[in-house]
């Protein structure tokens, strides 16, 4: 009976009946009590999403086992100091942690989150020593930036040690040291991420997947197996009880579809890439400038009206004001101020996508243009050979060699494998997460190009996944390429409609090209899909927020905050709301929340930075801006704003020359250029000061701010007359009201001397 139980129980939770293995194993513990059993049981409570329950029945036991299941019970209830103990057992302090890389990897995760970063880079490396296929470790490392280079992470140690432990132990997962194997498959995907919260992913109704060439999971949709769940995170803070709002409340017209024609005549998307890497097809002759970064009343200055926001800096790169903007009066520049190698020239940075036509969720057909692949089905085998010839020119000559030699057999999955294909595996698995993990590393470290070089030397079939391509969006969102990031995410929604992965940065995206019916539908989508999910509420709360409703958008981040309380920049858009509602007390708080979540967000060092600034606390600006630039030193806007502090704080020379360094960074960015020109204004230095302008000129034409600043100058300089002409066309540029009156009071003190009109 206990055999038939156990079976029938382990047979529910393959099949995701998760009531029916609850139902069954409480039968089982009851007519055969046992620790083992009461593992079971609370392994079937965890993936009902009921952690509580498992918390209770695991309280008190002594097993490795038992303390592995509790541990990730209290992580889910965000009990982490009771999770740590499970853990690291009181009565063996040096003893080993249960189920391995598995264990390490949830202990590193405690220290993570308990703020012991030492502790936690230990933990996940530890966990990649004994399992180098457990990505997520590396990815944790990636974003504590304390990850080394991929190529030695997943070298020849690591093959070696893959190798070892299928031949050793003929197991497809020997290093989780678990009593059962169902165990493994049902509880692996707890934690594959920071948050290890399972949620059932809800099924949108309707839903017409075609079969879409690299879209690995078209097949399970269309065969009709069930989703795999989501991961999120409960919280114990209180509740906000926010609103959900209705998707019908955003906007009564019908929306448009989010993957827009790049090409506007109708022309077909198709070139001949036939060297085999995954580029782009769309001939930048015709394409969309990649940003439009002024209009009328985008460049402003920090003190007054002149360069001030209608709002704080909303970005993961926090560049809004110098991204991209549909203005038709405003300048284009082709580029994102970056060195993009001579490959990129007449096309975008984005991959052919081998995509027919795409049917939305709700069935309703997303673009009629036909993207062709362009790359060839040898480029992807010369890929995978390269890869595997790599890393297996690399192997020890031991008992890897012999076994290919002897032709051994092994036992993976349950199914029986020569020796030979274990060694050509692995290689070829490691040669992808070299790829993947290098370029993953170079974006957590803000190398956006060097990461966008890098997985371009991806497989097509591999480049072209929801996770590479949101990757890809995130890295151009990064440059200020809002453009670039928009197709590259709008692919991913193609490839895999229903992936959540990068979804909040879209939304972001879509803020800062300012696509009210885009992101309208973007949010819709999101909520339709999943409600549970902290990125659908960024997307609705991203929304409201374009519409200038900041009270709306503030309570749909709190709902995402509710929902997963280790989402820092769910934390960082409602500081955000909170400062455009100029509480600033309560936006402080909640950049610390984010800090306290991830040290090195540097958005919300930006964001504490801007408070001080407009508080006149310039010594604590220049400390917050200061931190947010080493963590990010490519970014011109947090370079340009650290210079603004340093001026404050009378340390002229060294904002100039961090000034020098935001233009290098991004020479279309026109905000450090402007506010150069301001301090060698306030320097007396009036020919280097309108020689800036005259080029930024080139840059904002129509921008009536740096006019009006150069009207200054001439003042200073007694040219009366060009100051005239100057202020004129300033004015004639058609300012905020704000700017009107300034410009209106220079025009009237025009020949009151300087000394007088400061008295004034």
């Amino acid at each position: 009976m206990e055999a038939i139980l156990t079976e029938r129980i382990q047979n529910s939770l393959r099949y995701f009946m998760f009531k029916n293995a609850i139902f069954l194993c409480e039968r089982l513990c009851a007519e055969f009590p046992s620790e083992v059993n009461l593992q079971l049981l609370a392994a079937c409570y965890l993936q009902n999403n009921q952690a509580y329950s498992a918390y209770h029945i695991l309280k008190g036991t002594q097993t490795a086992q038992s303390r592995y299941l509790f541990a990730i019970s209290c992580f889910h209830m965000d009990l982490l100091s009771e999770a740590e103990t499970a853990l690291c057992h009181s009565n063996e302090p040096g003893g080993e942690i249960p189920n391995g890389a598995a264990g390490h990897y949830l202990l590193g995760l405690i220290y993570r989150y308990t703020d012991r970063k030492k502790s936690a880079i230990h933990h996940f490396r530890l966990a990649l020593s004994i399992d180098p296929l457990l990505w997520a470790a590396y990815e944790e490392l990636s974003i504590l930036g304390a990850a080394e280079e991929a190529t030695a992470v997943f070298g020849e140690a690591a093959a070696l040690c893959i190798q070892k432990q299928y031949v050793h132990h003929g197991a497809a997962s020997p290093n989780l040291h678990v009593s059962s194997e169902d165990y493994n498959l049902v509880l692996s995907r707890n934690f594959a991420s920071e948050d290890v919260y399972s949620r059932q992913f809800k099924h949108t109704q309707g839903n017409n997947y075609r079969d879409i060439p690299g879209n690995y999971h078209a097949a399970a949709v269309s065969s009709g197996a069930v989703a795999q769940p989501q991961n999120g995170g409960p919280s114990n803070t209180s509740f906000y009880n926010t609103p959900s709002p209705m998707a019908s409340q955003l906007s009564a017209v019908a929306p448009p579809p989010l993957c827009r024609n790049v090409q506007p005549n109708g022309s077909n998307l198709n070139t001949g890439n036939t060297d085999g890497s995954p580029r782009s097809v769309v001939n930048t002759t015709i394409q969309a400038p990649r940003r439009k970064f002024v209009d009328e009343g985008k460049l402003r200055k920090i003190s007054g009206r002149l360069f001030s926001d209608s709002g704080p800096r909303r970005s993961t790169r926090l560049a809004g004001d110098s991204g991209a903007n549909t203005n038709a009066n405003t300048t284009a520049v082709a580029g994102n101020g970056t060195n993009s190698s001579s490959k990129y020239l007449g096309s975008s940075k984005l991959s052919s996508v081998a995509l027919r036509t795409v049917t939305l969720r709700k069935g309703q057909s997303r673009a009629n243009d036909s993207i062709e692949e362009g790359i060839r089905n040898e480029a992807f085998d010369d890929a995978r050979s390269n890869m595997a010839s790599t890393t297996s020119s690399s192997f020890p000559s031991g008992d890897v060699r012999s076994l290919e030699q002897d032709g051994a057999t092994v036992l993976v999955g349950g199914v029986v494998i020569s020796g030979s294909k274990v060694i050509s595996g692995t290689s070829e698995v490691l040669g992808l997460l070299r790829t993947l993990g290098e370029g993953y590393r170079l974006s957590c470290l803000y190398r956006c190009q060097d990461a966008l070089d890098t997985y371009l030397r991806l497989p097509h079939r591999h480049y072209n996944t929801s996770w590479v391509l949101s990757q890809i969006g995130k890295a151009h969102f990064e440059l200020v390429d809002y453009l670039e990031a928009d197709r590259a995410f709008c692919l991913a929604c193609r490839v895999s409609p229903y992936s959540l992965e990068g979804m909040d940065v879209y939304s972001t995206v879509l803020y800062h090209l300012k696509e009210d019916m885009k992101l309208s539908y973007l949010a819709q989508e999101l909520i339709s899909t999943d409600r549970l999910a902290p990125q659908s509420w960024c997307a609705m709360g991203n929304c409201y927020s374009l519409q200038k409703d900041h009270e709306t958008a503030l309570k749909n981040f709190q709902r995402a905050v509710q929902l997963n309380s280790k989402f820092a920049y769910a934390h960082t858009l409602c500081g955000h709301e909170y400062v455009a509602l100029e509480d600033f007390e309560n936006g402080i708080k909640c950049y610390q929340n984010a800090l306290r979540i991830d040290s090195r967000h540097y958005n919300a060092w930006y964001g504490l930075g801007m408070i001080y600034l407009r508080q006149e606390k310039f010594e604590f600006s220049e400390h917050h801006f200061g931190m947010a630039f080493q963590i990010n030193p490519r970014s011109s806007v947090i370079m340009s704003y650290l210079g603004t502090a340093l001026h404050a704080l009378k340390k002229s020379e060294d904002a100039i020359k961090i000034m020098d360094r935001a233009i290098l960074a991004d020479r279309k960015n026109p905000l450090p250029m402007y506010q150069k020109a301001n301090i060698l204004m306030s320097l007396e230095r009036f020919d280097d000061a309108l020689e800036v302008l005259e080029e930024l000129k080139e840059y904002a034409p129509r921008e009536s701010s740096v006019y009006a600043l150069m009207g200054k100058i001439y003042k200073r300089r007694n040219m009366h007359e060009k100051a005239m002409l100057h202020f004129g066309i300033a004015l004639d540029l058609k300012p905020s009201a704000t700017d009107v009156a300034t410009i209106k009071a220079a025009i009237e003190k025009l020949h009151v001397p300087d000394e007088l009109d400061d008295n004034l």
